[in-house]
């Protein structure tokens, strides 16, 4: 089931990592910046319900997504009451899955809302559209994943290193000139064709998205 949510997920432009016990999984999500936790209530070494407990007795506001085969009122109950964001019982609609995580994202990730916007250009994770005014961009789930970090955090000088943590995971051997790539093709298609200067590099350290103007 883990394999395949990484692979389904991955394909939406989600970068995901996975731990295969309750231990593992509280330790990525104390020492990482997730955006959202999918927690899977059965695992070996501690359940889902005492990983949830400790993660907000630590402080971590991570959202938290319970995945459960249990059923039941009390056991959802139980599941909020440590902390928990949302629930799904197994089996359960992939479709539905990707829309609450999303949901948890918005939620959690920013004060800005759900459309992200930088003068003419709007980015809508939700669905996946991008437009320069009226004009649609088709962008693939990558190059959406690096604008959407790049957006949420404008005025700020962002690194390579950066990008590589938040839109790649983590057993990924990523070098920082594949980030260069999708920087550039990103440009292709929401800058130059407009002639905007979005993005820009601030050499030694990093891309900074500003509001051109122009």
């Amino acid at each position: 089931m883990a394999e395949v949510l990484h692979r389904g997920l991955s394909a939406e432009g989600f970068a995901v990592d996975i731990a295969y016990d309750g231990p593992n999984g509280l330790w990525h999500a104390t020492e990482h910046p997730y955006d959202v936790v999918v927690l899977d209530i059965m695992l070996p070494g501690m359940h889902g319900y005492e990983v949830c407990r400790r993660l907000r007795e630590r402080e971590v506001s991570t959202p938290v997504l319970m995945l459960t085969a249990k059923d039941g009122e009390y056991d959802e109950a139980e599941g909020l009451d440590t902390g928990a964001d949302d629930y799904l019982t197994k089996p359960f609609s992939y479709v539905v899955l990707v829309a609450r995580l999303r949901a948890l994202v918005r939620r959690g990730g920013t004060e800005r809302g759900p459309v992200l916007r930088i003068d003419d250009l709007t980015l809508d994770p939700a669905n996946g559209t991008c437009r320069r005014a009226d004009t649609r961009i088709s962008l693939t789930a990558k190059e959406q994943s690096v604008l959407e970090y790049l957006m949420r955090n404008a005025g700020k000088v962002v690194t390579k290193r950066e990008i590589v943590d938040h839109v790649w995971d983590i057993a990924r051997d990523v070098e920082h000139n594949l980030v260069e790539v999708y920087i550039a093709n990103i440009r292709r298609k929401v800058d130059r064709p407009f002639g905007k200067n979005t993005i820009t590099t601030v050499r030694g350290h990093g891309y900074l998205v500003v509001n051109d103007g122009r």
